[in-house]
């Protein structure tokens, strides 16, 4: 693909990183890769075979404006600021912040499950919120078969989905409470569980209490109505992409003490009663989910690193028209950056990054 110049912004953090790797590790075939960072004192990194420099956002704009397709992995500040913009330039963006997942404009896309929203002439693209799209994938084809009423979540959301800050906190809280543990003897023949002081723990910075031995029911900021910023974007962008806007959806979301990897326990009710065995047959068919044995279920932990949404414990519901499952992906990259580097790929097999 002579010619396809790639910019990534955001390239230092977790979600740009993993970006990088995407693209070293699937051969995305970029003639000249370019990263950027909106804050200085990163140097360089080494991808797709030779160290690259990290421009500084605010000093070489004019070398993100050579870029044929941009990712954006940063801040939904720095996506306002500049992708609708370069968009009207020529250039193809894909977004993964949360800037324009609801624009009625920009297409809100998980290639398995509706690249067909994609448009030659919407040169901004979404990605999706890092929760949504494992229940996106997992739900799409039992809606399409059977369509889905009304859906009830609850979301176990990794620490790494709130950054590095947060990984960094989860860590240093983590190794307080094993040395408070160690300091009471806990698990010793005969010693009662005491409880640990939440001030033992420091004070909590990226998150809104202590994760360490915690969980924390609070993903963003909560409305008027008590719903947290979370709960609300899983709902409506899950409508979005599953062109769905009439399904009745409550989430929970809760942060837990684990480092990468979101589950949600999912309970679907359709329209009319899904059978279990063909609804089985349905998830096993689907790209990009891989289902578990009847005994077996996906863990966060285990699910880490790999592509594929991961669905288990498929079961009846209270009824017949009910049907309970198990979900985990990986948020950093079906959540994020696999997915951002599949609609890259699906835009390079209709032709569109080069006209």
């Amino acid at each position: 693909m002579k010619g396809l110049v790639v910019g990534v912004v955001g390239a230092t953090g977790m979600v740009g990183g993993e970006l990088l790797s995407q693209l070293e590790s699937r051969r995305f075939p970029a003639s000249d890769l370019r990263l950027f960072s909106a804050s200085p004192g990163h140097a360089s990194r080494f991808v797709l075979g030779r160290s690259r420099p990290v421009y500084q956002l605010s000093r070489h704009a004019s070398r993100l404006n050579e870029c044929s397709l941009i990712f954006f992995a940063g801040s939904d500040r720095i996506s306002r600021r500049l992708a609708k913009t370069l968009a009207r330039r020529g250039a193809w963006v894909i977004d993964d912040s949360s800037a324009f997942r609801l624009d009625p404009d920009v297409p809100l896309v998980i290639p398995e499950v509706n690249a067909g929203s994609l448009r030659r002439d919407r040169r901004l693209v979404a990605g999706p919120n890092c929760t949504m799209s494992g229940l996106a994938v997992a739900l799409a084809p039992l809606h399409r078969r059977w369509t889905i009423r009304e859906l009830r979540v609850a979301t176990y959301q990794s620490v790494s989905g709130a950054g590095r800050a947060a990984v960094a906190e989860f860590a240093d809280q983590a190794g307080r409470l094993a040395r408070v543990l160690a300091k009471k003897g806990i698990g010793n023949s005969g010693t009662p569980c005491s409880m640990v002081p939440p001030n033992s723990l420091g004070t909590p910075r990226a998150l809104p209490a202590p994760i360490a031995g915690n969980v924390i029911p609070q993903v963003g900021s909560f409305d008027g109505l008590g719903r947290s910023e979370e709960e609300l974007k899983v709902a409506s962008e899950l409508a979005k992409v599953l062109g769905a806007p009439r399904i009745m959806t409550s989430v929970t979301a809760v942060r837990v003490p684990t480092v990468r990897g979101h589950a949600l326990a999912c309970w679907a009710r359709f329209r009319e009663p899904p059978p279990l065995p063909g609804a089985r047959l349905l998830l096993g068919r689907m790209p990009g989910l891989r289902l578990h044995g009847r005994s077996r279920y996906p863990t966060p932990l285990a699910a880490a690193g790999s592509d594929p949404v991961h669905v288990g414990r498929l079961r009846p519901g209270v009824d017949s028209r009910e049907i309970a499952l198990w979900i985990v992906s990986d948020n950093l990259l079906k959540g994020a950056a696999l997915n951002a580097v599949q609609i890259a790929e699906e835009l390079l097999r209709r032709g569109w990054l080069l006209g």
